[in-house]
């Protein structure tokens, strides 16, 4: 598939492949940046209010503080029909496994081995599996070995099927059946935000508030060089659409600096001295020398060095605003 520079030609094939699958995976890369994590999670949740059976899926443990950080997981399946309850396992920590039925109640027993401890039912987590795969989205992925093991382990997953490839690098790859592509945009979450626009898809506060932060971290609070007007218009729309802006990380910078003139390189550092010993040391603040006129200069001789102090080519030490 070449690529294309028809932004807007692209936004359509997109959503004309969403309206003709219901079920797939959005897969970004391993480690991923927290642009490519809230891009992410706000197409996921996206897709679920159209009524779409979409899975978050990624080879590195994902969290934040964002809407969706939950969803991730890092199996390449869709939800589907059967049951899956995980829970927290060591080796030989499970003695066996066994079911029962009561009074119309399914009863999954699970049995801790002699010496381990009771399984806690608040690390038990369900979901489904065995869905259908009908379409792949990357997002932020400059080829597909950068998804890690969610493609090393299932390539054949990848074959046959509609691969939606969203990035902004200028390195990637345009392995996908559709490629959007766009080097000029400030992150993928402003990549996102016209997806949605192209589907017509509602922006709840949620999905706002993830593509909102994911812009503001992506351009270090939009100080990038990729910031742009379309960027600012994103931002806009995002906020009257409900966004809410995380608190910024307080810098790291003292308000109130102090500059002052280094010492010579071998000086003595008062600081480097015991306390007491501190208060003798005057530390040279500024040196200046009287210039020597050139070698051969005109003026120069017994009756212009007459009246030439005697101590002139010795070095003048200031503190403050006099001479000592």
């Amino acid at each position: 598939m070449y690529p294309t520079n028809n932004a807007g030609q692209t936004i359509a094939r997109i959503a004309e492949t969403f309206a003709k699958n219901n079920a797939g995976v959005i897969v970004i890369p391993h480690h991923p940046s927290p642009d490519a994590v809230t891009a992410a999670a706000a197409l996921y949740l996206s897709l679920t209010k159209l009524g779409k059976n979409f899975s978050l899926v990624c080879s590195s443990p994902v969290s934040g503080d964002f809407i969706g950080a939950d969803k991730f997981q890092s199996t390449f399946a869709t939800t589907g029909d059967s049951l899956v309850i995980a829970l927290p396992y060591s080796e030989g920590a499970i003695d066996k496994v066994d079911y029962n039925i009561q009074n119309d109640h399914f009863n999954l027993i699970i049995s801790p081995r002699t010496g381990y401890p009771k399984l806690n039912p608040n690390q038990v987590k369900y979901s489904y599996t065995g869905g259908t795969i009908d379409m792949i989205i990357t997002i932020d992925a400059t080829n597909l070995s950068s998804l890690g093991p969610v493609y090393a382990d299932h390539q054949s997953q990848f074959q046959g099927k509609n691969l939606i490839n969203i990035d902004r690098h200028i390195t990637n790859a345009f392995f996908g059946s559709i490629n959007y592509i766009d080097k000029t945009a400030s992150s993928s979450c402003e990549m996102i935000y016209k997806v949605l626009q192209g589907i017509n898809a509602e922006i709840d506060r949620d999905i706002a508030s993830n593509l909102y932060n994911g812009i503001v971290q992506a351009t270090n609070n939009f100080s990038s060089y990729s910031v742009n007007a379309d960027t600012f218009e994103t931002a806009s729309q995002l906020l009257k659409a409900g966004a809410v802006k995380k608190a910024a990380k307080p810098t790291s910078r003292p308000v109130n600096q102090t500059f002052s003139v280094q010492p010579p390189f071998g000086s003595v550092q008062p600081t480097s001295l015991p306390a007491s010993e501190r208060q003798a040391v005057k530390p040279i603040e500024m040196v200046e020398t009287q210039p020597q006129a050139p070698e051969g200069s005109q003026g120069q001789g017994p009756a212009q060095t007459a009246n030439t102090p005697q101590d002139w080519l010795k070095p003048k030490i200031f503190r403050g605003s006099g001479l000592i």
